[in-house]
């Protein structure tokens, strides 16, 4: 895994070099994922770095999982997960329909999952988060 996501950054960074930094930003972004997925800091450290350079402003080191989701994202698919409704979730937390949609939209294509049959099954195996000072 850590090798693959050093070759990745290496290979994002000659791409950034020889001018292609649409690709490279792509290419640096999963090995940004690799390298956090796999506990390599100064390699996500690097990652993060290169892709800068290249014109990238990445919120978070993870682009799929669970953990790429945002904080609205999460709380929504929750919710959904638990069987609620859009309209019900609009509600509950104050957005619009359209909001709800998006997010949900968004977290599936990050989750690689097709609807909400599917978000217990990814959700249920989520890591549990503790929280830190």
């Amino acid at each position: 895994m850590l090798e693959r996501a050093a070759s990745l950054v290496e290979w994002g960074a000659a791409l950034r070099r020889a001018g292609q930094r649409s690709q490279a930003r792509e290419v640096l972004a999963r090995g940004l994922d690799a390298a956090a997925r796999g506990g390599a800091q100064p390699l996500a450290a690097r990652a993060r770095e290169e892709l800068h350079i290249a014109g990238a402003r990445p919120r978070r080191d993870w682009t799929v999982g669970v953990e790429a989701l945002t904080p609205g994202e999460l709380r929504i698919v929750r919710l959904a997960r638990d069987g609620w409704t859009n309209r019900e979730i609009a509600q509950e937390l104050y957005v619009s329909i359209k909001t709800v949609e998006g997010h949900l939209a968004r977290a599936y294509d990050k989750l690689g999952i097709a609807g909400r049959e599917d978000l217990r099954r990814v959700l249920d195996a989520e890591k549990t988060r503790v929280p830190t000072l």
